[in-house]
């Protein structure tokens, strides 16, 4: 009867309304909701399905590929020996970046054993040789606290004084052709108490004859060091510091190649100051020791000329007396030893 009601009123509540066929009005169904939750399309979900899985793949692949590379790198299968005598063999041949590569390898696979031990040792001579100072006085240094009973032990020291040498000689201050010794000593300081350090502890070390000659030539360019201060001061009228710089000189480093040029400087300082006995007595050890002096002669020290001054390479270089006498024996840095 109801349903007769409906019907004879033209309304039908089972039947879907229907709506008008203009864009402006159509009508969407909403996606259906179960339990709280939207379910989206199965067409939106396709797309982040893929994703994931290309996602998926690229992530094993790469992980396959890093596991095959590894397996091929001969860093990581070569036996101890092997890894040993192709670090050793780049070494010799001057390729310093790939003995360092193989020297690292070897001491991270392969811990404790004598191959480790050389391959340390000779890692920090490969970085010395590669102008790495940092890396080299620490593999060096390692290598003493941890092997001090080693049979190559006095070599590690002869090699820590090595890298501390040629700090002071760097590659760019080679090319350049700039002074060294117009730089701070801090390093050459060091590098001559590690060769005495050594001497002390082996004294009938089969370096001992090397180690010896070094150290005079680091004597030699303290002193030079001192010397450029000193003439600076005189060259900027500063009398009572140039005279001290001298004295501190001959007291610090007797017998040194510059002993002429310092004995110069306190001479014409002691001049300036009105110091006449005093400048007599520097005069006259300087006539005795070192009667062709061209301070003798009136022009000492010499001033450089303003093409030098302008010219980027030596640029900051000093013609001195001693020069001549600092070359004479004055060993290669690089030589291994």
């Amino acid at each position: 009867m109801q349903a007769g009601l409906n019907r004879s009123h033209g309304i039908d509540r089972f039947a879907a309304p229907r709506m008008s066929a203009s864009p402006a009005f159509r009508y969407y169904a909403p996606s259906r909701v179960r339990h709280g939750r939207m379910n989206l399309p199965m067409t939106r979900l396709l797309p982040i399905a893929r994703l994931a899985f290309l996602l998926a793949f690229i992530v094993l692949a790469a992980t396959s590929c890093g596991r095959w590379g590894k397996k091929d790198d001969p860093l990581e299968t070569l036996p101890v020996d092997s890894l040993y005598a192709e670090a050793k063999s780049a070494l010799v041949k001057g390729n310093v970046a790939r003995a360092q590569r193989y020297y690292q390898r070897l001491v991270a696979r392969f811990p404790y054993g004598p191959y480790t031990e050389q391959s340390q040792l000779e890692l920090a001579y490969a970085y010395y040789k590669g102008d790495k100072p940092e890396d080299a006085t620490s593999v060096v240094n390692r290598f003493i606290r941890t092997y001090p009973a080693h049979q190559h032990i006095e070599y590690a020291y002869y090699l820590r004084g090595l890298i501390n040498a040629n700090r002071s000689d760097g590659s760019l201050l080679r090319i350049a052709r700039l002074d060294p010794t117009q730089r701070e000593q801090t390093s050459l300081r060091q590098a001559f108490n590690d060769f005495n350090d050594m001497l002390q502890r082996y004294p009938n070390s089969r370096y001992g004859n090397d180690v010896r000659a070094r150290m005079v030539h680091l004597r030699n360019q303290m002193a030079r060091h001192d010397l450029n201060v000193a003439v600076f001061y005189l060259g900027r009228r500063a009398w009572v510091a140039a005279a001290n710089r001298s004295k501190h000189l001959l007291e610090q480093f007797p017998q040194s190649a510059y002993d002429a040029d310092a004995l110069a400087v306190m001479s014409e300082s002691y001049v300036r100051l009105g110091q006449g006995t005093l400048a007599s007595d520097a005069r006259r050890v300087l006539e005795l020791n070192y009667p062709d002096h061209p301070y003798l002669r009136g022009n000492w020290p010499a001033e450089r000329s303003w093409w030098k001054k302008l010219s980027p390479f030596g640029a900051d270089q000093r013609s001195y007396y001693g020069d001549l006498r600092a070359e004479v024996g004055a060993p290669a840095l690089d030589h291994h030893g």
